[in-house]
């Protein structure tokens, strides 16, 4: 299985994660919660979709100019959200059979996927507080606003 390498938000320490159903990631060092963030292909995408916490799939492509402005705003999400969120980034010219199978016409596309099924979607570039917004409605309860730590 592939590994991402996350640089913790907290002490700078980069750690790598592998794909996982349980937990949350947190640093080696200095044990805060990171940002979960990785990229995901055709052959670890199921894997990577797999996890204890909503994932938010950004599908995208290199020459798409909205999903480069949309990218550093997930990133910020994903790292406000540490803990509660996890997003894979796929892009779609590497993974055409992936897209076809959620029946993506139009990117950026992101999804959310709990429990392996995609539950909500969200097509276009979207300014983060509307991103945020439509996102929230996914985190359970107990993780909302803050209340994770």
């Amino acid at each position: 299985m592939a590994r991402s390498v996350v640089k913790c938000t907290n002490c700078g320490k980069p750690n790598r994660l592998s794909p996982t159903a349980e937990g949350v990631p947190r640093c080696a060092n200095c044990h805060q919660l990171l940002p979960w963030v990785v990229d995901a292909g055709q052959e670890d995408f199921d894997a990577e979709v797999t996890a204890s916490v909503p994932v938010l799939v950004d599908m995208w492509a290199p020459w798409c100019m909205p999903c480069k402005q949309v990218t550093p705003l997930l990133e910020n999400v994903a790292r406000t959200n540490s803990g509660r969120l996890k997003l894979v980034k796929l892009n779609v010219d590497n993974a055409p059979d992936i897209a076809a199978r959620f029946g993506v016409q139009g990117i950026p596309t992101l999804l959310v996927i709990r429990n392996g099924n995609e539950v909500d979607r969200l097509v276009g570039a979207a300014p983060q507080p509307q991103i945020e917004g439509w996102l929230e409605q996914h985190l359970p309860d107990g993780m909302r606003a803050g209340n994770a730590r």
